[in-house]
């Protein structure tokens, strides 16, 4: 394949919210809620103490700027109260008390600021990508974008190619629905790109505001696990066709994996508040089985080499810890202990989809790799669909 990776970038979410203050918030709008008593325990396993936001905490929980009553409107609901009987001062109370109930945020008033600084965010990674790989913005001639949580049109590329100035020629392959998968997919995708023309330089961005799936009214179970989760995180990195002095990984094959019939286990839904989402407790059984085919491509690929084969490093997002602890189980015994250090530290500052991937290459190219360390990189995400990449440091 012959795809080369400089240095990525990582932009973390400036505002650090903590665990406790997520759940003061929960218990003070939901005191009722019959999951109440075990919010500790479920925030304990998670083993997120705090996680970067690019906006703050009360940025998410702020009421909407509109009235109480606005479906019906006031006059509405003012002719069916006095249709009713009502006295007209009785009306006039009622109006009143209604329009004082704080309304939650719109859709608009909850995305805007957050694609605003999807933007900005993305900006500083790409910049700082480009600087890391020795490389000018009239250098790059494909770039790949990501952002799931914040929907725009036109999106994070074409903003991205105005704000670096890029030059008007470059092919723009936004990839928004890829979610937890963009980062490596995108570098699937741009080593595909890169193989088809080797002077090709492919910058990837990827820019999540998770946060915007904070949703302070929900009182499901389910959605206090969201809360708990998500951090917000920009990243970035240049992709060549040929080793710069800047390379630090080499890519040498990709997979693939879609498990039909499970699009219902995790996704997003854009209601009037903004942007839910939801996921099924079904869901780690499936990220297991698209694990169990990676396993399976990786004993194939390896099968004929005539000796004993691991990688010296996995770097996976699999979505949560307990799919990690699965990963653990079911590795190979020759296996060595340790694969997954870089993941489960990236993991104790929230789940960062799309994102995920280039903060734990990151992390593990901070710490220094020998060279032909072999590495392998999985990320699965909502559909649900996998991809997969193996490669050495040089």
């Amino acid at each position: 394949m012959g795809a080369y990776l400089t240095p990525p970038a990582v932009v973390q979410g400036e505002h650090d919210v903590k665990t406790g203050e997520i759940l003061a918030e929960v218990r003070g709008r939901h005191p009722q809620a019959p999951w109440l008593s075990r919010i500790d325990g479920i925030a304990a396993s998670t083993g997120i103490d705090s996680r970067g936001w690019m906006l703050p905490l009360e940025t998410a929980t702020a009421p909407g700027s509109g009235p109480g009553l606005r479906t019906p409107g006031a006059e509405q609901a003012r002719t069916a109260l006095a249709g009713s009987g009502f006295t007209e001062h009785e009306v006039n109370r009622a109006i009143a008390a209604l329009e004082a109930i704080p309304a939650p945020q719109t859709v608009q008033e909850r995305t805007a600021p957050a694609w605003a600084a999807v933007q900005t965010y993305g900006e500083r990674a790409a910049r700082d990508a480009l600087r890391a790989a020795g490389l000018d913005t009239a250098d790059v001639d494909c770039l790949i974008t990501s952002h799931s949580t914040t929907p725009a049109l036109p999106g994070l590329d074409l903003a991205l190619l105005n704000r670096l100035e890029l030059r008007d020629d470059v092919l723009l392959l936004p990839a928004t629905q890829w979610a937890c998968i963009a980062g490596t997919r995108s570098l699937a995708l741009a080593a595909d790109l890169v193989a088809a023309d080797s002077d090709r330089v492919v910058l990837v961005v990827i820019s999540e505001a998770l946060s915007t799936t904070y949703q302070p009214a929900d009182d499901t179970l389910e959605s206090l696990i969201v809360r708990l989760l998500f951090a917000d995180t920009a990243v970035a990195v240049a992709v060549t066709g040929r080793p710069r002095p800047e390379s630090v990984l080499r890519l040498d094959a990709t997979w693939h994996h879609t498990l039909p019939g499970t699009t219902d286990l995790h996704r997003l839904e854009t209601r009037e508040d903004g942007t839910h989402f939801v996921m099924d407790r079904r869901g780690p059984r499936a990220v297991q089985q698209t694990v169990a085919a990676m396993w399976e491509w990786l004993r194939a690929r390896h099968q004929d080499d005539g000796h004993s084969w691991h990688p010296d490093l996995l770097l996976a997002h699999p979505g949560g810890t307990l799919v990690l602890e699965y990963m653990e189980q079911t590795m190979p015994d020759s296996w060595p202990e340790g694969l997954l250090a870089y993941s489960r530290d990236s993991y104790t500052s929230g789940n960062r989809g799309g994102a995920a991937v280039l903060d734990i290459l990151r992390r593990a190219h901070d710490a220094g790799q020998k060279p032909g360390s072999r590495t392998v990189l999985y990320a699965a995400a909502p559909g649900l669909t996998a991809t997969a990449l193996e490669g050495e440091w040089l």
